[in-house]
């Protein structure tokens, strides 16, 4: 990707930053707690928004923190034209990094048994999702500006777990 190329990651940062602005630890504790968007590095939190301000479509302000000054960023106008610009773009189906699909891909070389037994396991994973995005749910009202859309945003990733739930229930049947 070129320096000055924007990606979905660059998006999502944009997207976090919002209205009110936003420092790359606050970045970080959001994706952690909604955790199933929480795929970046830790270090890019801190990354992705320093170069989008030297691209100009953040700008950086130091206030008080805790313990030290703190980097808060702010879009600018060139930031939200480019949020503008994008979605008004097409989605597109993001590909899938599935370590469950991967397993099924080596279901033959392993057998039913061992694959049964690790898609099973997923099941005390997604409890620990459904759990961190009712938290999300419940924090949604706290964004009055947001709730609206975020709560369209948790639907989603409800319905994903749930599939994931059923699918792994499938696995069960299947592989028994």
């Amino acid at each position: 990707m070129p320096r000055d190329e924007l990606s979905l990651f660059s998006y999502e940062v944009l997207g976090l930053i919002g209205r009110e602005g936003a420092g790359p630890h606050d970045l970080r504790q959001m994706v952690t707690r909604g955790r199933i968007m929480a795929w970046a590095g830790e270090s890019q939190y801190y990354a992705e928004p320093k170069r989008l301000a030297r691209l100009g479509y953040l700008k950086a302000r130091k206030e008080p923190g805790k313990t030290r000054e703190r980097t808060v960023y702010e879009l600018t106008a060139k930031g939200m034209k480019a949020l503008r610009e994008w979605a008004a773009t097409p989605a597109r189906f993001t590909p899938i990094k599935s370590e469950p699909l991967t397993r099924m891909l080596i279901a033959d070389l392993v057998g039913d048994e061992l694959t049964r037994e690790g898609i099973a396991g997923l099941r005390e994973d997604l409890a620990s999702y459904k759990e961190a995005v009712a938290e999300m749910r419940a924090q949604a009202d706290a964004l009055p500006h947001r709730a609206r859309y975020l709560t369209i945003a948790i639907d989603l990733i409800e319905g994903i777990l749930d599939l994931h739930a059923d699918w792994a229930d499938e696995v069960e049947r299947e592989l028994s």
